[in-house]
């Protein structure tokens, strides 16, 4: 047989250029295979002398893909994911317990409804964990979290659980005034997403009248909009279910689009690819 010098390359050299391609950094993939960013810068000199083309330019902070590695790297990540799925087919790689980091208002308005589903389809045992405070991403690589932003993490495993919306709603006792709804009360909610100030920037509505009550979580200022305490801005998918039977009502057509949402996040070590594809079936948003 007719050997090449394809033949025996250092896994752990495939592993270094598949990591910094992901993390677009030698510092980042150097955290995660547990090795120091000069062994990692080792590791890709070498392999790319052993392939005799250059994957990456080096710049003074930052490291890019040239077109030679941007074209190598999926039959990398696809090699590596064939390796996995044989081995958790094989010896039994499923995590036997996951545990999904939320805030309250994810696992209250979007986890909860569809436990029957996420339990019955998962032969898993779920732990469901409070977010509190963000902590530090490499302290969460057992976790599948849920995180709201523009989707730039590094995990292999990423999902957005649906499209932000963004509209005013009311109780259907409140809007029985005949004041127009710009003159009712209005709810603040305190987070991630566009405000009052937002929508009356993007919509030429004023400003006033200021929120009478602000709320840190979308789970209590859903309640007061409820009670007819005032008109709130809210998430549609999340209030999706008041919509639905009526405790809510939108008081307008217009929607403030947002480029942020939910994400449901894992690292490979968190979740085995059949329990991400079991987890992206029951959490993707799918609006009838």
């Amino acid at each position: 047989m007719v050997r090449s010098r394809f033949d025996n390359i250092p896994l752990e050299w495939i592993r270094a250029f598949e990591a910094a391609a992901r993390f677009g950094s030698f510092t980042a993939a150097a955290d995660e295979t547990g090795v120091t960013q000069s062994a990692v810068s080792q590791r890709i000199d070498k392999l790319e002398k052993h392939l005799g083309t250059q994957l990456f330019l080096r710049q003074a902070r930052s490291i890019a893909l040239t077109v030679e590695g941007e074209a190598w790297l999926p039959h990398v990540r696809s090699a590596f994911d064939s390796l996995r799925e044989s081995s958790e087919g094989l010896f039994g790689g499923a995590r036997k317990r996951l545990t999904i980091s939320a805030s309250s208002t994810v696992i209250d308005r979007w986890i909860v409804p569809r436990l029957v589903q996420l339990t019955s389809g998962i032969e898993t045992q779920f732990s469901l964990q409070t977010m509190v405070l963000a902590t530090d991403a490499a302290q969460e690589d057992d976790l599948v979290r849920i995180r709201y932003g523009a989707g730039n993490w590094p995990q292999a495993y990423k999902m957005a659980l649906f499209e932000e919306r963004i509209a005013p709603v009311a109780s259907p006792a409140l809007l029985k005034s005949t004041m127009p709804w710009t003159e009712l009360p209005r709810i603040a909610l305190s987070g991630p997403r566009p405000g009052w100030t937002d929508w009356s920037a993007r919509f030429g509505v004023p400003t006033t009248p200021l929120p009478s009550l602000r709320f840190d979580t979308l789970v209590s200022a859903l309640a007061a909009a409820r009670a007819g305490h005032g008109v709130l801005l809210a998430s549609l998918p999340l209030c999706r279910d008041e919509l639905t039977s009526g405790t809510l009502k939108q008081v307008t057509t217009e929607t403030l689009p947002h480029h942020e949402t939910y994400w449901l996040l894992a690292s490979r070590d968190a979740v085995t690819r059949r329990q991400w594809s079991q987890l992206e079936a029951v959490l993707r948003d799918r609006p009838a």
